[in-house]
């Protein structure tokens, strides 16, 4: 597919397809950029050849990034910004294999495919799919709802369970909950309006639509998982920071047979009244070292936003430490 020779100044890459090199170059060579960006070198494309400039360890990079990229788009798979970043990201020989040989972590849904795009994410999409109970602490960005929507959705597929709940307390409202207009499922919809998104965003809308009338796919808030036990079916509470510590265990303990949990948060981004001591923390205090939970800290190298939020992230890593 393509021939690669390191020079002692440059490294010139020849692709014998020049279609397949029109895919990973993307519109207007925008992938190319990313990855100059990236990688810190410089890529001058002639024809079917790419010169890449900069130091030897940054173009052998270069050239595992391409053949990455180049197995995908041979593979009739449309090259994207996401998967550009991922390559970059995480190197070949330290990613998981997957079934195919690939060398990547593949989440089948039925809108896309979802990989994940740093070391940590991919310790914590294994880890969804290895164990019963999973706690992803991290960040805004780091993808811990999306990857766990991700995994829930593939399980559904495949058969492991048979319903998908998804649940967020609401305690951002508080007794301002009666003051917004609307009934009792519009006052709590914004709320919740993040789980649709990333739901929608890995499932057709109509036959979305169909599975929740249906009962197997469910969003609700926390407080309506009180007195159920959730039997065959894959449950993630969300923004598990702002529940209380009779709330963590409340839902901790709906953990029925052939089910598994995830419990998403940021312990820095607390919503809860002066005071409160917030479930997540005291779950992470309590529960480091039972059996068969597994617990996933992702951290700013794991955002995958814009660039700036890994930046204001680190800053307000650095002003919190201070204090």
């Amino acid at each position: 597919m393509m021939k690669v020779e390191h020079g002692p100044e440059h490294t010139v890459i020849e692709f014998d397809d020049n279609r397949l090199l029109v895919e990973i170059c993307g519109s207007h060579d925008r992938n190319l950029v990313a990855i100059e960006q990236g990688a810190d070198v410089t890529i001058i494309r002639r024809g079917n050849l790419l010169q890449v400039q900069g130091e030897m360890a940054s173009r052998e990079q270069v050239a595992h990034v391409l053949e990455d990229l180049g197995a995908r788009a041979a593979g009739g798979n449309h090259v994207e910004a996401a998967q550009v970043d991922a390559a970059i990201r995480l190197q070949p020989e330290q990613s998981a294999v997957n079934g195919d040989g690939s060398g990547r972590i593949a989440i089948n849904t039925r809108k896309k495919t979802v990989e994940p795009r740093t070391e940590g994410q991919r310790d914590y999409v294994r880890a969804l799919f290895e164990h019963d109970l999973v706690f992803g602490v991290g960040p805004a960005g780091t993808g811990k709802t999306y990857l766990a929507v991700a995994v829930g959705v593939s399980m559904m597929l495949e058969g492991h369970v048979d319903k998908l709940i998804l649940s967020r307390p609401a305690v951002e409202a508080g007794e301002r909950l009666g003051f917004l207009p609307g009934g009792m499922e519009e006052k709590i919809d914004p709320y919740l309006r993040p789980l649709y998104d990333s739901l929608h965003d890995l499932w057709p809308g109509s036959k979305l639509e169909k599975l929740r009338e249906e009962g197997k796919i469910e969003i609700a808030p926390l407080a309506f998982m009180r007195g159920r036990t959730l039997r065959n079916a894959f449950v993630i509470l969300d923004e598990a920071q702002n529940t209380t510590d009779m709330q963590m265990r409340m839902f901790l303990t709906r953990l029925g047979e052939n089910s598994r949990m995830v419990v998403t948060g940021d312990p820095t981004q607390i919503d809860l009244p002066g005071g409160v001591r917030s479930g997540l923390k005291e779950a992470m205090r309590v529960l480091r070292k039972v059996k068969g939970i597994e617990f996933v800290y992702l951290t700013a190298d794991d955002v995958v936003r814009h660039k700036l939020v890994t930046r204001i992230i680190n800053a307000y890593a650095e002003i919190d430490a201070k204090r």
